[in-house]
């Protein structure tokens, strides 16, 4: 009988069939989240016009899905680490699919905000543990890589959105738009089957066996016998709670996660509500509109995968660091008349930078928390954060309302990039005191 530490098995495990196949379940769950999220900024320009709705009343109205993701990122986070993550996740996907499948009946604004605000919980629940899924699976030398790839599912489901959009709403109307949500609801069984419970939930469990069976497609060439012994040191004397967040020196890099998760989802959702709707208002179609949706999206994948290659062989904060500069810097210049060419490279460079930033969030979250409260941790994080999302549709409805210039519409999207490259240069130089002055064994996470 030997003792196997799980960690040591997983972090050196070399890349292989089952990796693959727990990124592309996880990547797909996040197409059909991304699509569900991103379907709002799609079909906007289109109900305000058939409603009758004011762009305060439009942005309010995109807001209910995000407040649902906050709650449901804050609940099903800290819910997941306790049922475990493929119930957690099995249930966030068959809510949010089911209740946009229900929003294409609605006959008004009332009822369509009710289905986006049931669809919000389970986008927002569903997010944080798929990141703490494969983030636990994933070998260390390739960790913020593999969650970057796996995330753009999410930018791949906006790109599906506005690509869909472009094709149905003419032909179809902007129910259709949602009624196509109920093709995912047929994987269900297939997800269910395949996608793996987390491994340090079945340790917790006692499931030992169960443990042992996945270890041995994680890492095939190691022998693991039925008698040994498996541990995991970040389970044993770890709970749950969100006092964990804040114990061991994580108090100020907590917050400061929190503020760049707030505001990077204020500038993704801000861009993804009203890009189409600012570009009709400086004279584009509907159709050259969405295809900057299109891009905006193609770009966060980019930058995702980009970033978490980069953060893999440097500092994946400091990478960050520069990525929300650069947020910064491309919203601001979206505002002025550019060619054509140029406009879409800024779009571009603006999904990337804040898109694919958010991604790398994400990563950099599960990097920083222990295994037992991950889901919590990124629950939080993610749920804060829904708080930007909330202001982000807001801001926009708000600022159109009042006839701005596009200029500082877009320099108002901009400002939160420069406040978060602030807090997550805290974040860096925290981490880098830390590490030179370890903590005592009794406070290490």
């Amino acid at each position: 009988m030997r003792n196997v530490d799980v960690h040591e098995v997983i972090d050196n495990a070399r890349f292989n069939r089952y990796h693959w196949m727990v990124m592309l379940w996880c990547a797909l769950l996040l197409i059909f989240d991304g699509y569900d999220l991103f379907i709002y900024g799609v079909v906007l320009p289109v109900i305000m016009q058939e409603w009758g709705l004011t762009p305060l009343q439009a942005g309010a109205l995109g807001s209910y899905a995000l407040f649902g993701m906050m709650f449901g990122a804050l609940v099903f986070g800290t819910l997941a680490d306790k049922i475990g993550r493929k119930k957690g996740i099995a249930l966030c996907f068959l809510l949010f699919s089911s209740a946009t499948l229900v929003n294409g009946f609605a006959s008004n604004p009332t009822e369509f905000g009710i289905c986006r605000f049931i669809a919000g919980l389970g986008c927002g629940g569903l997010m944080p543990n798929v990141v703490a899924l494969m983030n636990e699976y994933a070998p260390k030398k390739l960790r913020s890589t593999l969650v970057a790839i796996m995330f753009s599912g999410y930018s791949v489901g906006g790109m599906l959105s506005a690509g869909v959009g472009m094709y149905m709403l003419p032909r179809f109307g902007w129910e259709s738009m949602f009624f196509a949500a109920a093709l995912p609801l047929l994987l269900l069984p297939l997800i269910l089957w395949f996608l793996p419970e987390s491994v340090g939930f079945l340790v917790r469990q006692g499931r030992t066996e169960q443990a042992r069976a996945i270890l041995r497609r994680v890492d095939p060439s190691r022998a693991i016998a039925a008698g040994d012994t498996l541990s995991l040191a970040a389970v044993q004397g770890s709970s749950a709670s969100v006092l964990e967040l804040f114990r061991g020196g994580r108090l100020l890099r907590t917050l400061c996660l929190w503020v760049a998760f707030f505001c990077c989802l204020l500038m993704v959702y801000a861009l993804s509500s009203w890009l189409p709707k600012l570009m009709a208002n400086a004279g584009y179609s509907l159709g050259s509109s969405l295809s900057f949706l299109l891009a905006l999206n193609f770009g966060g994948m980019a930058g995702a995968i980009l970033g978490g290659w980069l953060g893999d062989r440097f500092n994946l904060s400091k990478v960050m660091v520069c990525f929300f500069v650069a947020a910064a810097l491309s919203i601001s210049l979206l505002g002025f008349k550019s060619p054509t060419p140029l406009l879409y490279l800024l779009i571009g460079v603006a999904g990337a930078t804040t898109i694919g930033t958010q991604i790398l969030l994400y990563a950099c979250a599960a990097q920083f928390y222990g295994l037992s409260f991950r889901s919590t941790g990124l629950g939080w994080a993610s749920g804060i954060g829904r708080n930007g999302a909330i202001v982000g549709p807001l801001l926009g409805g708000a600022l159109l309302g009042i006839n701005l210039p596009l200029q500082l519409n877009f320099l108002a999207f901009a400002i939160p990039g420069a406040i978060a490259a602030i807090a997550m240069s805290v974040f860096a130089i925290s981490s880098q005191r830390s590490s030179a002055a370890p903590l005592p064994a009794a406070m290490a996470s």
